[in-house]
């Protein structure tokens, strides 16, 4: 049967099919993102078949486990967010924004896979060979295993794919790639997730690791339909001012290891350079007896970090306070300085207050709460909290101090970085009272830290 040519509706930000236009999506919630696509559809019922050997259900305690082989990257802060190397057969989506270095690292990933004798094809819709090649060169030399391959459709891609046989193959981006079987334009939500589901069909099918470059909205999130981090095993965005020198790597979706995992790297001509140690790297060129400066530990995954919170507040020239912070969460904000007014009766109603996590990094964690507090009281005392001082702890609404997770550990990179006193929620003294050479100073609630002399 000849087939018919429809036009639906797709929310670009979750991928809703609707028969009409809506002006609000009811999967996602979300208002104006509903694109009219036209697709084509059989009119022809479809022929089942009988399931063959392969295909049939087994029962769960026939199903036999095997460790899945890990591809090491030779990039260890990559590694540590892929959990311990690239699984074959796996589908990859790295998101970032433009000029933050995803390109880059991926070349980068090539060009030590390609060493180790591994086939890599390197796909690219945006750059000419010679773009590719000239980054290439900047990067360092790269072994015959390499292959470029300049393409924008998707069934060209999959012949090149099924002809070299690569085991890594990238491409770079998600959002040039078409197919001819779809009516819409390239980067539409029927391409992009079209494009992902061939994709997917020939990773899983001849176990080929395949890493997409997706490009990114103005709210950060990968451009095209939601269902698209769905499709894929694996997610990761970039993070970071592209003019800074850092990046952070935060696998936000992970189906071979943790999601909370992050890698840090450092732009040099030469490419991304791993910072194998965060803290004493976001610490850098922190100043010393500065009132507002509070040293404070919150952890990524399995790795504790130490950032600088830095408060500032000052008498406000309008009638309304102003809030802002970088780096950190609003709202959490707001309500320790709500607390701080409540319980130990500080006139905040007529002063602006600015919080910002130094370095550029993003922590939402709540054991910065007793950071943020510590910093706010030295800037409205306008006295400094000691340089050795590191505040580790959960500020709740009654003004208690919560414990939370890792305490130890926390306390033994202060400890690493030459930090010699710790501030920690009183629950959690007895876990940390016993590490050697360092002072523990156990806190129940906001009162204790205002009478406290650091």
């Amino acid at each position: 049967m000849a087939n018919k040519i429809k036009t639906v509706f797709f929310c670009a930000n979750c991928g809703y099919e609707s028969s009409k236009w809506m002006g609000q999506c009811p999967g996602c919630r979300e208002w104006n993102t509903f694109a009219e696509e036209k697709v084509q559809v059989s009119s022809g019922g479809k022929k089942l078949h009988p399931a063959s050997g392969d295909n049939r259900s087994l029962l769960l305690k026939d199903i036999s486990l095997e460790k899945e082989d890990r591809i090491t990257t030779h990039i260890g802060e990559l590694d540590r967010v892929l959990g311990g190397g690239l699984v074959a057969g796996s589908l990859t989506l790295v998101g970032g924004d433009p000029g933050i270095g995803k390109s880059t690292l991926l070349l980068q990933v090539c060009r030590h896979l390609s060493a180790d004798k591994r086939k890599v094809l390197y796909v690219s819709g945006e750059e000419s060979l010679k773009q590719i090649k000239l980054r290439a060169d900047r990067i360092g030399e790269f072994s015959d295993d390499m292959y470029l391959f300049c393409e924008t459709s998707l069934d060209r891609i999959e012949e090149e794919i099924r002809r070299t046989l690569p085991q890594v193959v990238v491409i770079d981006s998600i959002q040039t790639v078409y197919s001819e079987e779809v009516s819409s334009a390239p980067g539409s939500v029927s391409q992009v997730r079209e494009a992902t589901a061939v994709l997917l069909r020939l990773a899983k099918g001849m176990n080929i690791s395949v890493f997409i470059v997706g490009h990114v909205t103005k709210e950060g999130t990968v451009a095209g339909p939601r269902v698209l981090e769905h499709m894929v095993d694996t997610v990761f965005y970039f993070e970071g001012d592209r003019h800074a020198a850092y990046r952070i790597l935060r696998g936000v979706k992970n189906r071979f290891g943790a999601t909370d995992e992050i890698g840090v790297f450092r732009m040099e001509n030469e490419g991304l350079v791993e910072v194998k140690n965060p803290s004493e790297y976001m610490l850098s060129g922190k100043l010393k007896d500065t009132p507002g400066s509070v040293v404070a530990c919150s952890m990524e995954g399995t790795r504790p970090m130490l950032v600088e919170i830095q408060a500032l507040l000052c008498t406000t020239s309008f009638g309304i306070p102003r809030r802002q912070t970088i780096g950190t969460d609003y709202n959490r904000v707001n309500l320790l300085l709500a607390v701080l007014e409540k319980k130990l009766g500080l006139s905040l109603g007529n002063m602006d207050a600015y919080v910002n996590i130094a370095g550029g990094i993003r922590v939402t964690e709540p054991a910065i709460d007793l950071g943020i507090v510590l910093a706010v009281l030295s800037s409205f005392r306008n006295r400094p909290v000691d340089d050795s001082l590191v505040a580790i702890g959960e500020v709740g609404l009654n003004g208690e101090l919560r414990a939370v997770g890792s305490v130890k550990t926390r306390v033994t990179e202060a400890k690493k970085l030459g930090f010699g006193t710790v501030l920690v929620p009183e629950v959690s003294y007895e876990e940390v009272k016993d590490i050697p050479g360092m002072k523990i100073i156990p806190v129940g609630n906001v009162a204790a830290i205002s009478s406290l002399e650091f």
